[in-house]
């Protein structure tokens, strides 16, 4: 099990929107904003697919991802890899639905993208560039 340190969930949590990279079953690539995205565990991330098209067809056929988040203050970044399961019922969907909904009526909540953290990469410029963290 990979669990994030306290430094990179900090970033993590400053971070607004992050993108998300897909690719489908045969290796065309999707890299899309995500804004309704919530650490829940040291492990685990959830993402609201509220308007996912490209995204969601990629993670239906290839259900993996790559997230990149970056602090503008201390420019330090961090990549995390992934394993993605998407549901549409249950108490994790559902009580991510509703606290997505109460930012406005223009969230569709359609579906939550569970990732469980598999790795994680620097992506702060410098030596330690691209090096395995997690």
């Amino acid at each position: 099990m990979v669990a994030l340190s306290g430094e990179i969930k900090e970033i993590f949590t400053k971070t607004k929107v992050i993108p998300m990279a897909t690719a489908s079953k045969s290796g065309v690539p999707n890299v899309a904003p995500m804004a309704s995205i919530q650490l829940v565990a040291d492990d685990t991330i959830w993402i609201m697919d509220n308007y996912m098209v490209k995204t969601l067809e990629n993670l239906k056929e290839n259900p993996v991802t790559a997230l990149y988040f970056y602090d503008q203050e201390t420019k330090r970044c961090f990549q995390v890899k992934g394993a993605t399961e998407i549901k549409t019922s249950g108490p994790d969907y559902e009580k991510f639905r509703d606290q997505v909904r109460t930012k406005g009526h223009q969230y569709p909540a359609k579906s939550l993208i569970v990732i469980t953290i598999t790795d994680v990469f620097e992506c702060t410029p410098g030596k330690e560039a691209g090096k395995k963290v997690l």
